[in-house]
């Protein structure tokens, strides 16, 4: 008691006086004598550090306290289930000691249903003395969280009382899983709704294609809020009627930054990155879904330079980036082979807890793989945190990108070891790895071994490889008798491009107007296949044929977009396009491909100039 009063005399500033009450020692000191008990009660102050998320403190304090009411002990199971530490949390409950309600209860409940330990979480609700409406509810979102619809309509037709809260947990349920005609059923059923009724009920039938069903309840809600207008122009950017959706937004009373971001993200849905850009430069403010919605847009608009601009924008606003649009801002620079950008967002990426992100260091390790810098791949993963198979997967793809197939075999060899079980993914890089380095043999063997594992699906891509494997290696003959002993039925496009790249490769006319007459079966207008045959035809002095394949490609009004590539050389990409001569040094660059082929002839190699695309004229004379 001296002790403390010392301290408390000694701090003559009360702000200071104030600061040390309210630290751990000083809370100790204070709360552990009769004389400063006026300073506040002891288990208002462990309630206050529970919820503040000072748990060692509030249960240091907890620990001290004589006199606990039920206010503290629910408290501290309450703080313990909230940081999933559900064991010390039922400890402290089922102490002979515990002081306890029904709140208590139903706190530790709470931590089961959100860690989705469903059985435990009903054991727990059986053995409570009490329960209310909350505890009802909480038991009702576990099994609705976990999926178990049967178990959720059940334990909600036995409710003894139900208030507006269990309606919508079920409704919601019920969007989430699909089945609308239920949800349908339990909104007409329901005593009274609010908005977030009429919301979930909303955003469920846009989400099932019933858009015009959706605004005609969106139209008879007795009142609205922004998150009813937001879920409504989702539903219509959901199903592609953004000029719909655009009205909507034009019209609403007020907005918020998702309603923004709503927008913007059905117009990079409906490939208007344009506009897109332009509302994104219209927003009053934005927060990192917008500045992630608007990269992410430029990715799969194959705009990565412009991605790259975005998240440097972002980075001068002041907005930290999150894993998402870190992994966005990795692959721009991949996509580009930008070593100097990658090697930048790499070194932002180092100074946050994302740098262990296996998602992240997979990512990492295809851009170095692409710059062709493979032993900085292999760096990322040898110094990876706790590695999981996405971790192997993506080195053993930095590999296959490499064609460094022996290393690649020799790394899912080491992962067996470590006791990490392949997925489908790994084997999709494994074969692919085998197909790019010649390894045929051992790419049968690894798809003959993952096929008689039960536990992983062959897929397309699979199939896809194993072709390509041996189309590569020219046994064309057998990669025919692979694909018609296929139980793809039908045999994927995929499937049927790899075999025509290899007969492209190789000169076989026969098997590659085979693989392109069902490849263009699956895709009529795909002009790259017509190419592709027409360009097998002439390598084989066929000219007829091919300009037989080039007339029903024009007839079609196809054009194959022309080959692009680029690379990064002084900090600058350098972006050459198929016959474009824009280049500033394009003078020089085709002198050199010429004293190239030159010299490749000298040396006996073929530079294959006969497997150029041929021109409409030129197929016209040999006709």
């Amino acid at each position: 008691m001296a002790a403390a009063g010392a301290a408390l005399r000694r701090l003559r500033s009360p702000r200071l006086r104030l600061a040390y009450t309210f630290s751990y020692h000083g809370a100790a000191a204070v709360f552990s004598t009769d004389a400063f008990s006026h300073v506040q009660d002891p288990n208002r102050r462990i309630a206050e550090l529970a919820a503040a998320g000072r748990v060692p403190d509030a249960r240091r304090l907890f620990d001290r306290t004589p006199d606990r009411d039920v206010v503290s002990w629910t408290a501290m199971v309450a703080a313990y289930a909230r940081q999933g530490q559900l064991h010390e949390a039922s400890a402290l409950l089922h102490r002979p000691d515990a002081r306890r309600n029904v709140v208590t209860w139903t706190a530790l409940l709470s931590g089961y249903a959100r860690a989705r330990r469903v059985d435990e979480a009903r054991a727990l609700f059986d053995r409570m003395p009490e329960r209310n409406v909350v505890s009802w509810n909480t038991m009702l979102e576990a099994y609705a969280s976990a999926g178990r619809m049967g178990a959720a309509c059940a334990l909600f037709d036995g409710m003894p009382v139900r208030d507006a809260g269990s309606w919508n947990i079920l409704l919601a349920a019920l969007v989430r899983s699909g089945t609308m005609d239920e949800a349908r059923r339990l909104f007409e059923r329901m005593p009274e709704r609010n908005v977030m009724s009429w919301t979930t009920m909303i955003s469920g039938l846009a989400r099932s294609g019933s858009a015009d069903e959706a605004r005609a309840l969106f139209d008879g809600m007795p009142e609205r809020n922004v998150v009813s207008w937001n879920a409504m122009i989702s539903g219509y950017a959901r199903n592609l009627r953004i000029d719909e959706a655009l009205d909507l937004f034009m019209n609403m009373p007020e907005r918020d930054v998702a309603s923004w971001n709503i927008m913007i993200t059905g117009f990079i849905q409906n490939k208007d990155l344009k506009k897109a850009q332009e509302l994104f430069d219209e927003m009053p403010k934005r927060n990192v879904v917008s500045w992630t919605t608007m990269m992410n847009g430029c990715l799969q608009g194959n705009e990565s330079e412009m991605a790259l601009q975005v998240f440097n924008g972002m980075l001068v606003d002041g907005i930290r980036p999150n894993q998402v649009t870190f992994l966005g801002a990795v692959d721009a620079g991949s996509n580009l082979a930008g070593l100097s950008e990658g090697q930048q967002v790499h070194q932002m990426i180092c100074k946050t807890p994302f740098q262990f992100d296996n998602f992240i260091e997979s990512s990492l390790m295809k851009l170095y793989a692409k710059c062709g810098e493979i032993r900085l791949a292999r760096k990322v993963f040898d110094l990876s945190g706790e590695k999981d198979v996405i971790s192997w997967n993506g080195m053993i793809a930095a590999y296959a990108h490499h064609g460094a197939g022996v290393e690649a075999i020799a790394l899912y060899e080491k992962m067996q070891e470590n006791r990490y079980k392949p997925n489908d993914v790994t084997y999709v890089g494994l074969l692919s790895a085998c197909s790019h380095s010649g390894l045929v043999d051992e790419g049968l063997r690894i798809f003959e071994y993952m096929a008689k594992d039960k536990s992983i699906a062959v897929r397309d891509e699979h199939y896809s490889c194993l072709i390509d494997l041996c189309s590569r290696a020219g046994r064309l003959d057998d990669a025919k008798r692979l694909i018609n002993g296929l139980k793809l039925k039908p045999t994927s496009s995929t499937v049927w491009s790899a075999l025509l790249g290899g007969c492209n490769a190789h000169g076989n006319e026969s098997i590659g107007d085979l693989a392109a007459r069902n490849l263009l079966e699956a895709e009529p207008d795909n002009a790259g296949t017509y190419t592709l045959l027409s360009n097998i035809y002439a390598s084989a002095g066929k000219w007829k044929e091919a300009a037989k394949i080039r007339s029903e490609m024009n007839d079609r009004g196809l054009k194959k977009q022309p080959g692009c590539s680029w690379i990064e050389l002084a900090n600058k990409v350098h972006v050459f396009v198929a016959r474009d001569k824009s280049h500033s040094e394009s003078e020089l660059i085709y002198s050199l491909l010429q004293d190239i082929h030159h010299m490749m002839r000298m040396d006996g190699s073929d530079p294959r100039d006969h497997m150029q695309l041929i021109d409409e004229d030129l197929v016209d004379l040999q006709v």
